[in-house]
């Protein structure tokens, strides 16, 4: 097999126009011309040595190939990020208390925080894994130097505590896979023969108003059959057929499963959005690139179909 060294200036145009969802956008984001952005990814397919690019209508969608040399692309440029933040923050060091959500504390967390310990060991990082409610109060007390939480698009918060908009995450029907779900459940909702049960956090829970004002609004009878204090006591209650949840499919463990339209269920629900919220006194070096770390990791979109 002959060797390949690609350029990552060149994975670096790749990665940045398929997340964009366009070549044209990535040269201006990179401040190059569209003709060269187009050489570097007729080069990257010459060191392939196989098309990365398909026509679809009226723009570009990735092969096989390509998809696959997007999920190293990505891992590569990581790598080299991660590098040169070690090398330019090697004297980094200082401690950063930061809490987030139960939701990403299993799919976020290890990314996060491997990505921060490996590129600056002297930083010790004290984490949390708490409510929003909990989050929110330890931020203002400054118990908190940075907290990921979601926001309330349902009030408008103070302007101290708006926090940094990371991303808009969909909400979503969850229920057990082999249970309540699917035509079955959607057979005693059309009948609406007893109340929907629900299983939620106690109040004050933002999923929790949502669930219960939506279904008040399609005319769907519900109850609160049970109340947990933790998403793991949530996800146990829904695996033991207890109920069904609203959250987001962030976490979601494989043997419960997303509730489309066929369960009865409303469709149409509100996103929410996940904000980087920062005690005002707490601003240093590793605050700001633990900062940049979560923006990074948050604000990766999913792949496009197409390509402008």
């Amino acid at each position: 097999m002959r060797l390949v060294n690609f350029d990552i200036d060149v994975l670096r145009s790749f990665v940045t126009g398929i997340e964009l969802g366009s070549y044209a956008r990535a040269a201006d984001h990179l401040s190059r011309s569209t003709s060269a952005v187009s050489a570097q990814l007729k080069k990257l397919e010459e060191q392939a040595g196989t098309a990365l690019f398909r026509r679809a209508g009226r723009g570009l969608a990735l092969t096989e190939a390509g998809e696959t040399l997007l999920t190293y692309a990505r891992r590569l440029l990581a790598l080299n990020d991660e590098a040169v933040s070690a090398l330019s923050g090697a004297d980094l060091a200082g401690h950063v208390r930061f809490g987030v959500q139960e939701d990403l504390g299993e799919t976020l967390l290890p990314q996060i925080l491997g990505r921060f310990a490996r590129a600056h060991p002297r930083t010790r990082i004290e984490t949390r894994l708490a409510r929003n409610a909990d989050l929110l109060k330890r931020i203002a007390s400054a118990e908190l130097d940075l907290a990921i939480a979601w926001g309330d698009q349902t009030r408008q918060a103070p302007a101290a505590m708006a926090g940094e908009h990371l991303a808009d995450i969909a909400m979503r029907w969850i229920g057990l896979r082999d249970g309540l779900s699917g035509q079955r459940f959607g057979d005693r909702l059309t009948k609406r023969d007893e109340p929907l049960p629900l299983v939620m956090f106690e109040a004050p829970c933002l999923f929790r108003s949502v669930a219960t004002e939506v279904l008040d609004r399609a005319g769907i009878a519900w109850r609160i059959a049970v109340t947990s204090t933790s998403l793991a006591g949530l996800w146990a209650a829904i695996s033991s057929g207890l109920g069904v949840t609203l959250r987001t499919e962030i976490g979601l463990p494989s043997h419960l499963a997303v509730l489309g339209e066929e369960s009865g269920l409303p469709a149409r629900l509100p996103t929410l959005p996940l904000l980087l919220h920062r005690t005002q006194a707490q601003h240093n070096a590793a605050t700001d690139r633990l900062s940049e770390i979560m923006r990074e990791s948050l604000t990766q979109p999913l792949l496009p179909k197409k390509i402008a």
